[in-house]
Formats: C-alpha cells, sequence, structure tokens
C-alpha cells in the first residue's frame, strides 16, 4: 500500500520520494534479517544494492529443520514449512521424510511446489523420525506403529486414524558448495540390471564439473531395500577419496527431482534403485567464502562372540536372496554345519543376552573397477544376517559370500550401544573444541542420524538416547535425522576389530544396529 509523499526536504535532492532506501543499510539489514524465507527471498529481488545486504545476512551455511504430527498431510506440509522456513534461508537442498499412512507422491508434489524446479528434493518413507516438533517444540524420537499383519499384503493394516502419520522436513543453505540428486538406475526390462558404473561415473562427471575433483565432499545416499545395496556402497567406497562422506538409509521408499534429472530422457527405461545427494565444493565460489566439512562418526550396537571361521562351502540362493553355508573355525580342518556352529556361538554368548540378533560380518577381499580403471583390491567388512540353521548349512541373508571367507558372528546388544554412544559424546566435544590451522574458527551448524529401526526406546529402555550425543553437545544446533533399515556410514572399522592388526586396511559401510551421525560444519578466516 503505496503512502503519502511527505515534503521536500533540503537534505534530499527536491521531487525525490522518501524511500526505504534512505533508512541505511544497517537498519535494512537488521529489519530483512528477521523475515522469513519466503519474503527474504523476495527482498533479495528489490534491487541490486538489497540483494548485496540479504547476501550479508545469509553469509554461513544454515540447516533447519522442523517435525509436524498432524493427520492432514496438507496441514503437516504447512507446519513444517513455516517453521523450517521461519528464518532466512535460501534452500540448496530438501528431505522430506514422512509417515507411511502418507501418500509419497503426494508429499512429494506438496513440497516440491513449494520449493521450486531448481532444489533437489528427496522425499522418502523411512521406518521412523527424528527431529524437533514445529508446535511443542519438543524432540522426539518416532518409531512408525507395526503391526503383524502389516508384513501379509492381504491383510488391511489395523491401525489407529493417528497411527503413522507425521513429516520431518531438512532444508540445507551450504554457500560455497552445489548439490545435485543423481539416480542409481536399473533396467525396466529383463534383464534388470542395477547400473553401478553408470552411477559412479555419473557422481565423477558432476563432482569433476563443479569442483575439478572427481570425488565429492558428502554423499547422502536413500535407497530401497530391494536394491541389495552392498554391492554398490563397496563400489562406492572402491572408488571415492576418503576424504568423502558418505551415510544414508538403504531401505526406505523415494522419490527424488531436480532440474537435471526430471529432464533425463533414460528415465523411461529405467527406474531408480537409490538416488544420491551429491555435495561438491563450488570451484568458482565468491572469494572469502569460508569451508563446509562434514564428518561422520559411528555408535554401534553389535558386540562380537565366538571365534572366527571360515566358509568351507557357499551356496548361493539369488531369488530369494540367501545364501547357505557351511564352516570350519580358523586353524582347524574340519567342517562344520550350521547347526554345530550355532550351538558353539549359543555356548560362548551363555544367558547374558535375551533374544539377540545375529550377524556374521564377513571380511571380503575382492577385485574392483569403475569403467574403464585399472583393477584393483579391496578390503571391506560386511554383516549378513543369520536366519536360521539345520544339521547342514547356516542360512544368512543376502549374497556376496566366497569360499574361504572369513568371518565372525556378532549380536546385538543395548550396553554396547549405550557405551558407544559415550564414545560419540566424547568426539563430539573434541570436533566442538578443536582448533584449525591458520587461526580460522569452527562452528557446527547441523546435524543428521541415521539411526537403525533396532534401536529406539524398545531397544535402550529410555527415548532419545540416539539423540542425546548430540543435542547435549551441540544445544541449540539443528539436528534431525531417520531410523533405517540398514545405516551407511562410511568408515574404519574400529568399533567391530579392535583386536586385529590388519585392520586399518579394512573398512565398513553399511551397518546395523548403529547410529550414523553426519557433523556439518563451517570454517572461515577471522577477518570475515
Amino acid at each position: 500500500m503505496a503512502s503519502p509523499s511527505p515534503s521536500p526536504s533540503p537534505s534530499r535532492p527536491c521531487g525525490v520520494a522518501a524511500t526505504i532506501d534512505f533508512i541505511g543499510e544497517d537498519l535494512l539489514q537488521n529489519i530483512v534479517a528477521r523475515l522469513p524465507a519466503f519474503s527474504f527471498a523476495s527482498a533479495a529481488c528489490v534491487s541490486r544494492s538489497w540483494n548485496l545486504v540479504c547476501d550479508r545476512v545469509l553469509c554461513r551455511p544454515k540447516l533447519s529443520s522442523a517435525c509436524s504430527f498432524n493427520f492432514s498431510l496438507h496441514v503437516a506440509v504447512e507446519e513444517v514449512f513455516n517453521k523450517a522456513l521461519s528464518e532466512p534461508i535460501r534452500p540448496h537442498f530438501a528431505i522430506a521424510s514422512i509417515g507411511p499412512s502418507f501418500d509419497l507422491q503426494q508429499a512429494h508434489q506438496l513440497i516440491t511446489a513449494k520449493l521450486g524446479s531448481k532444489v533437489p528434493v528427496i522425499t522418502n518413507v523411512p521406518s521412523g523420525i527424528i527431529g524437533r516438533d514445529a508446535i511443542s517444540d519438543e524432540f522426539k524420537e518416532i518409531q512408525w506403529e507395526i503391526t503383524e499383519e502389516d508384513d501379509d499384503p492381504g491383510v488391511p493394516l489395523l491401525q489407529p486414524e493417528s497411527a503413522n502419520r507425521a513429516i520431518m522436513l531438512i532444508v540445507g543453505f551450504l554457500p560455497g558448495m552445489k548439490v545435485e540428486a543423481i539416480p542409481l538406475l536399473k533396467q525396466i526390462a529383463e534383464p534388470q540390471v542395477v547400473m553401478i558404473d553408470r552411477f559412479m561415473m555419473d557422481i565423477r562427471e558432476y563432482s569433476t564439473s563443479i569442483s575439478g575433483c572427481r570425488s565429492p565432499a558428502a554423499i547422502i545416499m536413500f535407497s530401497t531395500f530391494e536394491a541389495g545395496m552392498k554391492s554398490t556402497v563397496e563400489k562406492m567406497d572402491y572408488g571415492m577419496s576418503r576424504d568423502t562422506v558418505i551415510v544414508g538409509d538403504t531401505a526406505c521408499q523415494f522419490l527424488f527431482s531436480n532440474e537435471s534429472s526430471r529432464n533425463t530422457t533414460t528415465m523411461e527405461e529405467h527406474s531408480s534403485s537409490a538416488v544420491a545427494l551429491v555435495f561438491a565444493v563450488d570451484k568458482n565460489k565468491p572469494r572469502g567464502t569460508g569451508e563446509t566439512q562434514f564428518k561422520a562418526v559411528l555408535s554401534t550396537g553389535l558386540s562380537p562372540v565366538g571365534p572366527t571361521y571360515k566358509a568351507a562351502s557357499v551356496r548361493e540362493k539369488h531369488r530369494d536372496s540367501l545364501t547357505w553355508i557351511t564352516a570350519r573355525r580358523e586353524g582347524l580342518r574340519e567342517n562344520i554345519d550350521g547347526e554345530t556352529i550355532m550351538n558353539q556361538v549359543y555356548d560362548e554368548l551363555g544367558d547374558r543376552i535375551q533374544f539377540p540378533t545375529f550377524y556374521i560380518g564377513v571380511t571380503k577381499r575382492r577385485k574392483c573397477s569403475i569403467g574403464q580403471d585399472k583393477v584393483g583390491w579391496m578390503t571391506s567388512l560386511a554383516f549378513h544376517e543369520v536366519l536360521g540353521d539345520n544339521q547342514e548349512y547356516l542360512f544368512v541373508g543376502d549374497v556376496g559370500i566366497k569360499t574361504g571367507d572369513s568371518f565372525r558372528f556378532y549380536h546385538s546388544d543395548s550396553s554396547i550401544a549405550l557405551s558407544s554412544n559415550a564414545t560419540v559424546s566424547e568426539r563430539l566435544r573434541c570436533l566442538k573444541q578443536g582448533s584449525t590451522t591458520g587461526g580460522d574458527t569452527r562452528e557446527v551448524f547441523g546435524g543428521l542420524v541415521f539411526t537403525c529401526c533396532g534401536r529406539g526406546e524398545s531397544f535402550f529402555g529410555q527415548p532419545n538416547v540416539d539423540s542425546s550425543p548430540f543435542l547435549d553437545v551441540f544445544p541449540g544446533v539443528t539436528f534431525a535425522g531417520t531410523f533405517c533399515g540398514g545405516e551407511i556410514g562410511r568408515g574404519d572399522v574400529n568399533p567391530y576389530i579392535k583386536e586385529s592388526q590388519e585392520q586399518k586396511s579394512v573398512w565398513c559401510c553399511l551397518h546395523v544396529y548403529s547410529a550414523v551421525y553426519l557433523v556439518m560444519s563451517y570454517t572461515s578466516s577471522k577477518g570475515s
């Protein structure tokens, strides 16, 4: 609404209207710094001088998040956007996690409509959400209510109206970086080949075009359970620089969009088994822009039990994603059946843990290459869930085990997880107190967590245990996450193989009963 023009002032040229420009840049900066994101974006478009002021307001990276538990999807989306975008921010990426009672396609459309076509958006349905309520400001770890009937597609879901209706939104602004959503494609026609090499080349090409380096700074992955991400993540580990942080969830439904992925003509012939949110440093970033860093920290909930075995015979059932194995104890020649192996494990465990979930951690040494690259060797630790046994075989989930591979049994253990969380807290305190070279200052501005759906309140006996390490060390800093059906966290295997002299050459990227923390920090010079 226009206001009346004041009388000419001797301090201004005659005929020049009094506009907000005459209030001065300091006061203008103070005003725009209080605007919500959409109004802030409009203010930045008023003029070049206003845009420069807005740039000064938003010169550091920012992570914003909010959760809503409203029964209505439309209202829930409004609530998280009103909260997450209540302050100035220019979204460079967004991650939305929703409950299974909401429609994924509809949720994705509502969110992308709010953010526009140029912002990479990933909408997913995890096993639960972690974050702060947009209305009550209460921090919550929520896992979906699952009934026995849920496993049977022929039986209607027996859930109350309020069950599993929630949404968690994460929006990030990272000056000096660019973000892209890159899909892992699978051919729709038979044979349904997952195009891992192409996926790796797409990531390399994007990173090179932005940063001049083939490996990006960080990757956040989302994949379906059917994708079988072990081989993909192992190849990513082999093909990426050790400086590249990789985290994510391997068992969720998802949709993604950004300007380039929408225009990919090959999507008509392929489906997406996974999507990578790729973060690359911009080689053309403005002078004086600081550096955003990513660090992954792992809390494990597995404890080793029993001796080391070697796979003696292996039968893979690809259709069912199963492996049948017999084994022998390391150093012995006698092959033993699955039932005998499990009896040995239970004898070692005793009655310390009630109803444990067992896994075998398999150390694999494999040849690997990407595209036309030279073939090399990689050694990794991969976990396979123990599904059963009989007087001949041990049955484990997934494939990829070979005769001669060594393995050890692990079981879920809440006491180990609590101890590991304490270690995470210490590492976060060191990160908070640590100094940087050259007198620069570092500030943690956000964090994410990807935690196993087997953890949570039922595992620990108390709520919000996996959130506590970050919230206690960085109060007031944005923190959010999801419960996962298989959490990705690239790093060494020190939490698993502490007594091995060969552990420095073995990495593990796909975990179980763990919590993977992604810590985001920013380093700027004292003069900036």
